[in-house]
């Protein structure tokens, strides 16, 4: 019979819950910037996009001293296990926040929210709400508090996605990420419950323990594996679980599709890393008998399948933003190469990739929506001619794109130099997996520098000549980054010390 808590358990419990509120400050901070800006929306009047996106930035930007704070804390675990304070978190808690400061930076150079959203203040509440749940997905260590993070993360995206109400293509993209989000989620606590029966724990930690003490059912373990990947794997928009990602990427407004495409993706990495790294038993040779628990070679066929799928198919695209759609499904092969090292220098590579993403990923997209705004378009054909009336974005978009391929002097050059060392030093059997990211990686040039070649090299279809400036303001933030895709590409210890720091997850080397 169920009985109710004594009055004594009850304090206990409060108690426990007041002492991690002082540790959960940002989230709080947050969650306050998320409701201060619905009343705000309620508020004014006239021009909001300028007022509500400044207010949103300035208050993303505020989260980053909380945040700071934490550095002096000491790793731990908080609310009964669910969440964790370590270096780990901390490191995602300033991708996530600067994630959504270059999606406010976007939203607010993007003409086209003017003309097709009425309701902004939505808008920038669901991108606060995002972060929220991103940052909660880097921290969660408990299976409930996994699925919820997760939840609250996929349903702002399905809006988000398909915000532009009066675009078919932004529908179908929200109507498409709804279907496959339910069925991928549904799959990942199948898995769940696969483990929950085996261990009768939530905590990641004590699911770890519990199966090196107790056992499991290889069977049962190899298809919760399979379950949870599905999820994870939706998430980070690997092969094969990657079917939403050229549609929602080209339906999405492209300040959300820049989101989602480094954002969405950091988040799903996050967990990927803390889960399997610490929950499931690992140590086994990549090509152990399936029986034997051998996720890692499930993960070397989703990082390989991936690779190929995404710079193969990503050739025949014409539209911009399709085509960077499946550039995103080979990156996360990628960085699963660094997954598949399963030690500090692989998490520490990874990180650094996901930085290096972040940069020029985002830079890139930031051309696209200001060469929308001038040619209302997203086509390749129409890029043609676009170097000479827009040179400095053409300029800026050429160096983004070498560092998307992954060549020297750019920050993209030594994110996958990281990942393929990493490789490398686990001995000979890797090797193959580097020449394959190799490989691919010169693939990847071919299709990315069809941008560069139209707006170059071939003439413009259309006889006006005229020069489409972007902007003062626009211009100066294509330089700045720009700059920055250079220079850390040739002073990269920075970026490199700040990865190796936060590859800890509480507070311990757990490889």
């Amino acid at each position: 019979m169920f009985e109710l808590p004594s009055g004594a358990e009850i304090q206990s419990i409060i108690a426990i819950l007041k002492s991690g509120l002082g540790f959960f400050i940002p989230e709080i901070y947050l969650s306050i910037l998320f409701m201060g800006l619905i009343i705000l929306d309620l508020v004014l009047k006239g021009r909001k996009n300028a007022i509500l996106g400044w207010t949103t930035l300035l208050g993303l930007g505020g989260s980053f001293y909380f945040i700071a704070q934490q550095h002096a804390m000491q790793a731990r675990e908080l609310f009964f296990g669910m969440y964790v304070l370590d270096e780990y978190a901390i490191f995602f808690k300033y991708f996530f926040v600067a994630s959504g400061m270059f999606a406010v930076v976007a939203t607010l150079a993007d003409r086209k929210f003017e003309t097709e959203v009425k309701s902004i203040g939505e808008y920038y509440a669901l991108v606060v709400a995002m972060v929220i749940g991103m940052v909660m997905m880097a921290a969660a260590s408990d299976l409930l508090m996994i699925f919820l993070a997760m939840e609250l993360v996929s349903l702002t995206a399905y809006i988000l996605s398909g915000y532009f109400k009066r675009d078919a293509r932004s529908s179908e993209a929200a109507l498409k990420y709804l279907v496959y989000g339910a069925v991928s989620s549904g799959l990942m606590l199948y898995g769940f419950s696969l483990i929950y029966g085996m261990t009768a724990e939530t905590n990641i930690l004590k699911i770890s323990m519990a199966l090196a003490d107790h056992g499991y059912d290889p069977l049962v373990m190899i298809l919760a594996t399979l379950l949870i990947m599905a999820g994870f794997g939706y998430k980070i928009g690997a092969f094969p679980f990657h079917f939403w990602s050229p549609d929602v990427y080209e339906g999405a407004p492209t300040p959300i599709t820049a989101y989602l495409s480094v954002a969405s993706k950091a988040a799903g990495f996050a967990l990927l890393l803390r889960f399997f790294y610490i929950a499931v038993p690992h140590g086994f040779s990549p090509y152990e008998d399936i029986l034997g628990i051998d996720w890692l070679s499930l993960l070397v066929i989703m990082s390989v399948t991936s690779m190929i799928y995404g710079n193969v198919v990503a050739i025949w695209q014409k539209n911009v933003k399709r085509l960077l759609a499946y550039s995103s499904i080979a990156h996360a092969g990628y960085l699963l190469l660094g997954v598949i090292v399963m030690d500090e220098i692989g998490t520490q590579a990874v990180l650094f990739y996901l930085l290096s993403y972040f940069l020029m990923n985002y830079a890139a997209f930031y051309v696209v929506v200001l060469i929308s705004n001038r040619t209302g378009s997203e086509t390749l054909d129409d890029y043609r001619g676009l170097g000479s009336k827009m040179p400095l974005a053409g300029a800026a978009l050429t160096v983004f794109l070498i560092s998307l391929v992954g060549l020297p002097p750019t920050v993209g050059f030594i994110g996958k130099l990281m990942i393929f060392s990493a490789l490398l030093s686990k001995g000979s059997l890797y090797i193959w997996l580097a020449l394959i990211g190799v490989l691919t990686s010169v693939i990847s040039l071919y299709y990315y520098m069809l941008i560069p070649l139209n707006m170059f090299l071939r003439e413009s279809l259309e006889p006006n000549e005229k020069s489409l400036n972007p902007g003062f303001l626009a211009q100066l933030m294509m330089a700045v980054l720009m700059i920055l895709t250079i220079w850390f590409g040739l002073f990269f210890e920075p970026l490199s010390e700040f990865a190796r720091y936060s590859s800890s997850m509480f507070g311990l080397s757990l490889y």
